[in-house]
């Protein structure tokens, strides 16, 4: 496992963390619950294998993440570094954050959490709930009381936001998102690093989407690595502002096969970034050229939501990803986030009058259908 200095926080972290979002699940008295046993066995396999920084969040796995993350950290409590959440936009009034973390504390049976979040940080959130009800106040409180070691954030809002919140010198780490198809972090994690912090990016298989196999993303690092997820774990990692990658494993064999990667000491050279940097710059642009996600052309009178079918077919024709498009696909239709299916467009021509790409986007979900006509 390699080690990296987390800014100024004098900790040196695992270049994997282990994320405790997606813990194994299995079904009881009629619902989906947490598989404590088996999870806590494949975090203890992560903690022998050298992962210290575990990370976990107040609602996470239906709100029990953290109870199991706590009884993990029986008897490895003094050599893995914990981080979780505080819910901000649970808090509606000054104090909610003491009790919040008190609840967690509680939850985690631990005296102290070493990285404490504000969760999903945004200029919104930052604005509105942290500085209307002073919570960095009471933060710092927390922290001269010892029961958090360091304020950190989360965060999911534009980059230069990220930096603003960096630049109030309140915070010690930050972890936001940031892989091979959203990039847009990069600028943003550097000039975190630059000032100090420590930097932890989510995820880095892309939620799921780099784990489907795919020959286009294979080739971007010249055959160096022997699976899309290798490459897409190999490409964080070698982004030298990036401290650790948090992981979401839900198996013990996944949890084996990150930490071979994370221990690869051999960086990425001048010219595997060339190549990767040349073939995403040039699948970007075919991507673009379909469609922008502007969503200038809804709303679409029949519900179809063009720019995320439009999207998943680029997953399916542009970055070769065909077992998670397909896997997307179903679901238009079916679940209202993805909207209607195309098959229910009436070619009233509303959307191509307002798209500023003059796609043919009658004729493009068409092609979709076909494309996809196996499901």
């Amino acid at each position: 496992m390699q080690y990296r200095k987390f800014g100024n926080t004098g900790v040196m972290i695992s270049a994997l963390g282990f994320g405790s979002m997606r813990l194994p699940e299995i079904e009881k008295d009629g619902q989906r619950v947490v598989d404590e046993e088996n999870s806590i066995k494949i975090i203890h396999r992560a903690f022998e294998l050298g992962v210290n920084y575990i990370d976990t969040a107040y609602g996470y796995c239906g709100g029990r993440s953290e109870n199991v993350v706590g009884k993990a950290l029986k008897g490895y409590r003094d050599r893995v570094y914990l981080s979780t959440k505080m819910p901000t936009w649970r808090a509606k009034q000054h104090g909610d954050y003491r009790r919040l973390l008190e609840e967690q504390l509680k939850k985690l049976d631990v005296d102290y959490i070493d990285f404490y979040h504000f969760h999903s940080l945004s200029k919104d959130s930052w604005e509105n709930t942290v500085l209307k009800h002073n919570l960095v106040e009471e933060a710092q409180q927390a922290k001269d009381e010892g029961l958090i070691k360091h304020i950190s954030f989360s965060f999911h809002d534009k980059p230069e936001v990220l930096m603003q919140l960096v630049d109030t010198g309140i915070f010690e780490s930050v972890l936001c998102q940031y892989n091979l198809l959203d990039r847009s972090n990069e600028e943003a994690i550097a000039y975190a690093k630059s000032k100090g912090l420590g930097t932890v990016v989510m995820g880095p298989v892309g939620g799921g989407r780099l784990a489907s196999p795919s020959e286009i993303i294979a080739r971007s690092v010249g055959g160096k690595a022997k699976s899309t997820p290798e490459v897409a774990l190999r490409f964080v990692l070698a982004n030298s502002n990036v401290n650790c990658a948090l992981s979401g494993m839900s198996t013990i064999e996944m949890v084996e096969e990150n930490v071979k990667v994370a221990s690869i000491e051999e960086p990425l050279n001048n010219e595997d970034w060339d190549r990767i940097n040349r073939t995403f710059e040039e699948n970007r642009k075919l991507a673009d050229l379909y469609c922008t996600g502007c969503e200038y052309c809804l709303p679409c009178p029949k519900g179809i939501n063009i720019p995320r079918v439009f999207n998943i077919m680029n997953y399916y024709q542009v970055y070769g990803l065909k077992d998670y498009a397909f896997k997307e696909y179903e679901q238009v239709g079916k679940e209202e986030n993805y909207g209607s299916s195309p098959a229910d467009c009436i070619e009233c021509g509303q959307c191509e009058k307002k798209c500023p790409q003059h796609i043919k986007i009658r004729e493009q979900l068409k092609k979709v259908q076909k494309g996809f006509s196996k499901i």
